[in-house]
């Protein structure tokens, strides 16, 4: 998956002079920052230089799980058009962008972000973005968050991890009452972020959500304690981007896991079953992992021999709803 052209665009002028070696030290220092899931009371990118950082290295990887989320809900309710974001932790405008990819109808958006150096990157940004309307806001989201009125969709990705447990709940709580539409919240792929994702996923259920995905069903999660629930896209890597990261290859996989919830309840029934690990091919079969819409964790062989759902399944990938 790649960035938006215009986006692409805007990202390298704003990096166009930056020294390849203070981006690179910029980058570890950020990295490292967020595998410790640091909390010492200061903002991960906390100057220019980090956010230029952040907007090489981190901002395709946010977009493409971003996206892939938002894509998961497009599939699942065709009819969802939203027309109003509120995005939280914003950071560079990473949702606003893959939003506007996934439903141009946006036109209404508000995003909120504490962090004075990544904002002002995602207001210059913003510019080249379709929605017609576009407000930025700063605000503690530790804290209470300010009195902003319903949204068809409401995010939050990549933040949980940068808050004390007390606060998850409490701002999940809140964005939830803001949404007249669509909550999803994405998290990093780990063990702790799914783990976040299945405490959150429980809280909404409770609150009266209905789930869109990943899950096909809300009883409580089948996978075993060492396993986690997480999904892959695969990112294009600029020049740029590997030279920051010291990378060879082109790409790298974003890992990531997601929750989607609604107020209303499906129209339809929900799919058969997620895909919950690369699809294994061989001569006339595939071997899927899948979570099932009874609440089990199914590992299923499908054959040439079952026609057009063999072929479908061929077509799917990690993460996919197999129908």
């Amino acid at each position: 998956m790649e960035l938006p052209v215009a986006l692409r665009q805007a990202v390298d002028r704003a990096l166009d002079g930056v020294p390849v070696a203070e981006l690179a030290r910029a980058a570890e220092r950020l990295s490292r920052r967020y595998r410790a899931e640091l909390r010492d009371g200061r903002f991960h990118i906390d100057d220019d230089l980090a956010a230029r950082a952040y907007l090489a290295t981190r901002l395709p990887a946010t977009f493409a799980a971003i996206r892939a989320s938002l894509d998961a809900v497009a599939a699942a309710r065709p009819d969802f058009a939203p027309h109003s974001l509120l995005d939280v932790g914003s950071g560079p405008g990473s949702a606003l962008w893959a939003t506007a990819a996934c439903w141009p109808g946006i036109d209404d958006a508000l995003l909120v972000e504490g962090s004075p150096a990544i904002r002002a990157w995602g207001e210059k940004l913003a510019a080249a973005a379709t929605p017609s309307r576009i407000a930025w806001q700063e605000a503690d989201i530790a804290a209470d968050l300010p009195e902003l009125a319903p949204r068809d969709l409401v995010t939050l990705a990549y933040v949980l991890d940068e808050l004390a447990p007390e606060a998850r709940g409490r701002l999940v709580d809140a964005l939830w009452s803001r949404t007249a539409g669509v909550f999803v919240i994405v998290e990093p792929g780990t063990p702790a972020g799914s783990a976040r994702m299945l405490a959150l996923r429980d809280r909404l259920i409770a609150a009266g959500a209905h789930l869109i995905a990943p899950c096909p069903h809300a009883a409580a999660c089948p996978l075993p304690e060492q396993d986690w629930c997480h999904f892959s896209r695969r990112v294009a890597r600029s020049r740029l981007h590997r030279l920051a990261k010291a990378a060879e290859v082109p790409w790298e996989d974003e890992k990531f896991a997601y929750v989607a919830v609604s107020r209303r309840p499906p129209s339809a029934p929900p799919s058969q079953a997620r895909i919950l690990a690369p699809p294994r091919s061989g001569s006339g079969r595939i071997d899927l992992k899948l979570c099932t819409q009874d609440g089990r964790i199914e590992e299923r062989r499908l054959t040439r021999r079952e026609g057009e759902v063999f072929r479908t399944a061929r077509r799917l990938g990690w993460g996919d709803a197999l129908a």
